[in-house]
């Protein structure tokens, strides 16, 4: 599955670096995130976040996100392991008015019955991928807004 999408808002690259880092809020964020924990301090190249994505179709993945390089106010590369595989960035960028957030991941479904369902109802899946996302992103939002 490949994602890629811009996002804005209305704070600086910074603000939205030290929102990012707030891993101890990520389950009160966002609903589909389960049993997560952090190895690490903070955002920075080798911290490893571990958690299970619950989507709301009938499956569970338990993933490792790997950071590979942070670069604070500006860039996150990291890898996926688990039941995901594959690697995911963020880039953030100055706007006239606040951020903007090139998004982006490619992940490969590692689970055997989660490949054959894909082959059979990709649509199912990725209506479930992009629900997770639309999540993500309301609350992500709702956080952002004490800021603006």
């Amino acid at each position: 599955m490949t994602y890629r999408h811009d996002h804005e808002f209305s704070i600086s690259p910074q603000q939205l670096w030290d929102v990012i880092g707030e891993f101890d809020q990520f389950e009160a964020w966002w609903p589909w995130l389960e049993e997560f924990r952090l190895e690490g301090e903070s955002l920075e190249t080798g911290t490893v976040l571990h958690g299970v994505i619950a989507p709301p179709v009938p499956y569970r993945m338990r993933i490792q996100i790997e950071l590979t390089k942070c670069e604070p106010a500006q860039r996150i590369e990291a890898l996926i392991h688990g039941d995901l595989e594959g690697e995911a960035s963020v880039q953030l960028g100055t706007r006239a008015i606040g951020s903007s957030v090139e998004v982006a991941w490619t992940v490969e479904m590692m689970q055997r019955p989660m490949r054959m369902a894909d082959r059979i109802a990709h649509p199912f899946l990725r209506w479930g991928h992009d629900r997770v996302v639309e999540l993500t992103l309301a609350g992500f939002r709702q956080r952002l807004g004490s800021l603006d």
